[in-house]
């Protein structure tokens, strides 16, 4: 795929983001009339999760540029798309489940009403995990191979900080925990096996 192609595909991926952002600022807003109070989880790390954001749709057609007219992999192009698309799939699955109460900035009302419906039902953090998916994803569409790995690095530390931070928020809900008690962060459980299960897990997202 070229530079240019690669670009078209970002942008793309980028107006449904900014479509996202949109919605989760008019819940936000709601929210904030309905809770002034409501906490946000780690906000000194929102100025850095959104140049990360930035850095998936601009980094990657620089590394493109710079990779000139060699030839993509199909198995890595094609590894690209179905993680890009799965990813944007779920994240709308997350929003269509959450409605009103999701944002981008995790805030966790007083009166939290615990979500255990959709993705919820098998993980505790399908937002997170469409994340990773697309910050691994998107920059292979184009063959940018060290975007795709030190931008998941970068995304991976600013989402353990956010997470341990949302833990802590809804660790004070005692129904969140026992819904979400027993269920694994992001990979649904497999013949009683998870990822990243923990004794009183708390997550939202």
């Amino acid at each position: 795929m070229s530079w240019r192609r690669h670009l078209l595909v970002l942008a793309a991926f980028g107006s449904q983001r900014l479509v996202e952002l949109g919605y989760s600022a008019r819940n936000e807003r709601r929210l904030r009339r309905t809770d002034p109070g409501a906490p946000e989880a780690a906000p000194s790390a929102f100025k850095w999760i959104v140049l990360a954001n930035a850095a998936l749709f601009t980094l990657p057609l620089l590394e493109a540029r710079l990779r000139g007219s060699h030839r993509v992999p199909s198995v890595v192009a094609r590894s690209g798309w179905v993680g890009a698309v799965g990813a944007a799939c779920l994240r709308l699955w997350v929003i269509a489940t959450l409605r009103g109460r999701w944002t981008v900035r995790a805030l966790v009302p007083a009166d939290l009403s615990v979500v255990a419906v959709g993705p919820y039902r098998w993980i505790r953090h399908p937002n997170y995990l469409a994340l990773i998916l697309e910050f691994a994803a998107l920059p292979l569409v184009g063959g940018a191979y060290f975007c795709a790995v030190g931008l998941s690095v970068l995304n991976g530390a600013l989402l353990w900080r956010r997470i341990w931070a949302e833990e802590s928020l809804l660790d004070l809900h005692p129904d969140y925990r026992r819904q979400m008690a027993g269920k694994p962060r992001f990979i649904p459980r497999v013949c009683g096996l998870a990822s990243g299960q923990k004794r009183h897990p708390v997550a939202r997202r």
